[in-house]
């Protein structure tokens, strides 16, 4: 006879299981099961004649289709070679094309674009509801070669998973015969003109839980995919697995293994074998010439020395495989400062940089001798990003916005002195009347007493009087941060009717570096809602608004964020908005994605974690006792990210126990909840008419 022992922790998580009642709503976890599909059917059919009927709302999503769809729209480019290319929408490309112009012809008022791809006329054609993802394209062997292949990838309604094959950019068609993938959440690149990266679905037992691939092969042109070169596989456990190629320096081969959030580990190829990199595991890692650029998550001891978390070192590549320590500090964060993005020129490492949540840029050269940082001397006060570089070039493009401020691109150059060498080259117009519009940023003290910034956009003069509509919103995960930003669409709808907009800079975002984000994962996840609860007191204490006239909108963890904070405060609301949103916490990890975010929130299966995730999790502490603000939730029937049985399971359970509560689900869209322009416009119509309804926004100022 077998025994079987069950740890303490197992036996905790079997009674917490079995002591959770049955859930009613499961079935609206079978994304197209026909039960649930009828629905969401008579959902939509139920807001949309609500809407129907609300003037505000068709005028704004007329308004916001001809924003979306206008010209006027900053076409953000990728350089390959001479060229940038472009993907574009409009009311005549709905879904799109991908254009191209060359490089010194993109700063002329009406660029002669070149269509490469149109992406309506192929959907047409294959009948088929093609979404567009970004190219992966093979880099040419020498500078002066003009890019040739790439694998484009073509998602079905907006989903993650795609579908790859390769496109002759000469020819601007397919190749026939060449590389092609069926559908499935992959990872691709270009080893060589006759080699592919792949990590795919191969079969059974080749995706992790989470729904990624954890194996990465080497397939050769002419060969079917199922002869391919295994090179790496990884564990079930894992999140993912990737290989990709870097050019700068010695060109070579990287395999990536994906642990967790913000936990990997590299592998050079080498000699065609893995050679694993000596690096912690949530160090992150580039390359730059010769260099290898590390940054740092938490404190590294090594080789005498320790870097502090939110750094960024440099060390030459092969050196390091050899053993060396000898590491060049390239930036060290302040206390309210940290490190928020990396791009690379031909000479120079871009820096971006959060000083107290403004941005700042700086080049860091190498002379050959020693490694020299330089500001580029641009604007206080605004909102700065790298938005296009590469390293054979310079030449990059930067963004400059605000709240109110609108998005003008600029031309810059690794050197330049003065801001005044930067030029404008693209900018949007003024989409809406920002005249009289300030923007602030305040501080709001949490439960354990953290200092919270948050800005706050309004008409100048306002008066305290806590009567005026405020929208709050917030994200407070995965070390993303939350700057201002020019919204035409937030602009037009809330604003500009006399809105107030307010963005909060809460923990678990990036805003101070990693330990900002470090201390509200897992069982410090309920630190995010402290501050979020805390921001909106500080605005009612300030009698800048009240709980009647302040609503709160996030998607996807701010989705959480938002519902959860509800739960917890529902008094401190008159709306809610949550798009694409996480609800149910105790099931997120067996659903889609989610057992890829476990490092973030923790694992519902061990007791433990359990314990703390039950606290928060919106769908389990809903009730009907509650008195909850109206709610709106969106989300997508193809989101295969988040999926909709959180929003969908919200929903009904909160319908049941009688609360106010509007739901739509997009049948396309994806993660972002929107296939096209029309869809978009839809959506968020329909939230700024939901928060003026509910708040008390005026239809003119």
């Amino acid at each position: 006879m077998k025994h079987f022992w069950l740890s303490a922790s197992l036996v905790l998580s079997l009674t917490a299981a079995m002591a959770q009642p049955a859930d009613p709503y499961l079935w609206l976890e079978d994304v197209t099961g026909e039960r649930a599909l009828t629905w969401v059917r008579e959902q939509n059919a139920r807001t949309e004649k609500t809407f129907a009927n609300d003037p505000r709302y068709e005028r704004l999503r007329r308004e916001f289709l001809a924003i979306l769809d206008s010209h006027a729209q900053i076409p953000y480019v990728e350089r390959m070679g001479g060229y940038y290319y472009n993907y574009w929408r409009d009311e005549l490309n709905p879904r799109g094309i991908w254009r191209r112009v060359a490089v010194a012809e993109y700063e002329q008022p009406y660029p002669p674009w070149e269509t490469v791809l149109d992406l309506d006329l192929l959907a047409k054609s294959e009948n088929e509801n093609w979404v567009w993802k970004p190219p992966v394209c093979l880099r040419p062997q020498r500078q002066d070669d003009a890019y040739a292949r790439c694998m484009l990838r073509l998602s079905r309604g907006g989903a993650d998973a795609y579908v790859a094959r390769e496109f002759d950019l000469r020819k601007k068609a397919f190749i026939e015969g060449g590389f092609s993938l069926p559908e499935a959440k992959s990872d691709v690149d270009w080893s060589d003109e006759n080699h592919l990266w792949v990590s795919t679905d191969f079969g059974a037992g080749s995706m992790t839980r989470s729904g990624y691939p954890r194996i990465a092969k080497r397939w050769q042109r002419g060969t079917p995919l199922a002869q391919a070169q295994t090179v790496f596989t990884g564990k079930v456990s894992d999140i993912a697995v990737a290989a990709f190629k870097e050019y700068q320096g010695p060109v070579r081969d990287w395999i990536a293994r994906e642990l967790s959030v913000r936990e990997q580990e590299y592998f050079a190829v080498i000699g065609g074998k893995p050679v694993k990199v000596d690096l912690p595991r949530d160090v992150r890692m580039q390359v730059f010439h010769d260099w290898l650029l590390l940054r740092t998550q938490s404190a590294w001891k090594t080789a005498g020395r320790t870097f502090v978390p939110g750094s960024l070192l440099a060390i030459e590549c092969d050196r390091f495989l050899l053993g060396d320590r000898d590491m060049r500090v390239l930036y060290e964060p302040g206390k309210r400062s940290a490190l928020q993005a990396v791009s690379l020129t031909r000479s120079a490492v871009l820096i971006t940089e959060l000083d107290n949540v403004r941005s700042h840029i700086s080049e860091i050269t190498f002379d050959g001798k020693s490694w020299r940082t330089r500001r580029i001397p641009a604007p206080e006060n605004v909102q700065l990003a790298v938005v296009t570089s590469d390293w054979e070039f310079d030449d990059y493009l930067l963004t400059v916005q605000g709240f109110t401020t609108p998005t003008t691109l600029y031309a810059g150059r690794v050197g330049m002195q003065r801001w005044e060498e930067f030029h404008a080259v693209k900018a949007l117009p003024a989409f809406f009347d920002a005249s009289g519009i300030v923007t602030e940023q305040f501080e709001a003290k949490s439960r354990d007493g953290t200092r919270i910034p948050y800005f706050i956009a309004h008409r100048a003069q306002l008066k305290a009087d806590g009567s005026h509509p405020t929208l709050l919103q917030g994200y407070g995960g995965f070390a993303i941060s939350q700057l201002p930003n020019y919204s035409a669409l937030l602009g037009r709808g809330w604003l500009e009717a006399g809105g107030v907009l307010v963005r909060a800079n809460i923990r678990g975002g990036g805003e101070f570096g990693p330990q900002w984000h470090r201390t509200a994962q897992r069982a410090g996840r309920q630190k995010t809602f402290d501050d979020f609860i805390a921001v909106a007191e500080d605005l009612i204490r300030r009698r800048i608004t009240s709980p009647a006239h302040l609503g709160i909108l996030g998607g996807s963890q701010g989705g959480l964020l938002v519902t959860g904070t509800m739960v917890q405060r529902p008094e401190l609301f008159g709306a809610v908005v949550a798009q694409v949103p996480l609800t149910d916490m105790l099931r997120y990890h067996k659903l889609l994605a989610g057992a890829s975010w476990m490092g973030e929130y923790g694992n519902p299966d061990i007791a433990s974690d359990r314990a703390f995730i039950a606290k928060y999790s919106p769908y389990q502490n809903v009730h009907a006792g509650a008195k909850y603000p109206p709610i709106y939730l969106a989300t997508s029937t193809r989101d295969d990210r988040v999926h909709p049985g959180h929003a969908r399971k919200l929903a009904a359970r909160m319908l049941e126990q009688g609360h106010d509560v509007v739901y739509f689900e997009n049948v396309e869209g994806g993660h972002a909840a929107g296939a096209d322009n029309e869809q978009a416009a839809r959506m968020w119509a329909q939230t700024i008419s939901f928060l003026a309804r509910t708040l008390g926004l005026p239809e003119s100022r």
